[in-house]
């Protein structure tokens, strides 16, 4: 029988050639750039100027990323459970309709929508005062680390939300009917049954979801021009303002640790639940 090996490789070549030409080799250079200089002789000066001049920033990025991201686990997993335990049918077919809308709108299309609706006189504060709830001349607007949360949280919630929703309902209903026939409460078996249930997919999804947010540009950009900002907005500002990639790259590189972080959280995750087995 001939060797058909020589003939995979051939098939497999082309997508193999793209990957190397515009990840791997970007990558690489990009991490070799953080630890050279202009002149291109080794030195740790990017990153000294890195920590200098955007330390606040890389905290900030850290604590708006994290947070965003318990708040989208939050919310997803509420969604989850009333999709598996709602009582009203027709108020779950009209979440399921609602809450993936997001998923089909693109950041930047979104910060856009945001700055519309968390600006000060913008259509959140304008309905409040309409509703009579609030005055709209002493309200101030959203345009801040607040807006990029909600941002991030409106459209990764979705995603997270598909996930777990599915997972929970592929699970076996003895236990929840079981424990509803006890008077557990749709909060008590959301707690204590669906989600322990599916920590696995949770963590998948929330995992995709931090280097996503982590990685995006225009929210931070769009939402809050002020400082401290993203690491993103300082990246393009070194590149575009000085021409200065490596500090740019040691941006960059300081990016790939935190999400190297997340996927040493789902590493961790996923070895503790093969051990268990």
């Amino acid at each position: 029988m001939p060797d058909r090996r020589p003939f995979s490789l051939l098939l497999v070549a082309p997508a193999l050639a793209m990957v190397l030409a515009l990840f791997v080799y970007p990558l690489g250079y990009s991490l070799v750039s953080a630890f050279t200089a202009r002149d291109g002789e080794p030195t740790l000066d990017n990153f000294i100027k890195t920590f200098d001049l955007y330390g606040p920033d890389i905290v900030f990025t850290v604590l708006i990323v994290v947070v965003s991201t318990a708040l989208t686990g939050m919310f997803a997993a509420v969604i989850g459970g009333y999709l598996v335990l709602a009582a009203h049918p027709t108020a779950a077919t009209l979440l399921k309709w609602l809450y993936r809308w997001p998923l089909f709108i693109p950041f930047i299309v979104a910060a856009q929508c945001m700055r519309t609706f968390l600006a000060k006189n913008g259509m959140l504060n304008n309905t409040l005062d309409t509703l009579g709830l609030v005055d709209a001349a002493g309200l101030s607007g959203l345009l801040d680390w607040r807006g990029i949360i909600v941002t991030f949280v409106w459209k990764q919630t979705p995603f997270v939300a598909l996930l777990v929703s599915g997972a929970m309902a592929a699970l076996d209903r003895a236990g929840i009917e079981a424990a509803r026939n006890l008077g557990a409460s749709g909060l008590r078996v959301l707690v204590e049954i669906l989600l322990p249930q599916v920590t696995g997919v949770m963590t998948a999804g929330l995992i995709l979801a931090f280097v996503t947010m982590l990685s995006v540009l225009s929210v931070p950009i769009m939402i809050s021009g002020g400082s401290p900002t993203m690491i993103t907005v300082d990246m393009a500002f070194r590149v575009n303002s000085y021409s200065d990639y490596g500090v740019a790259n040691a941006l960059g590189f300081v990016s790939y640790l935190i999400a190297g972080l997340g996927a040493w959280v789902y590493i961790r995750r996923t070895l503790a639940s093969e051990g268990a087995r």
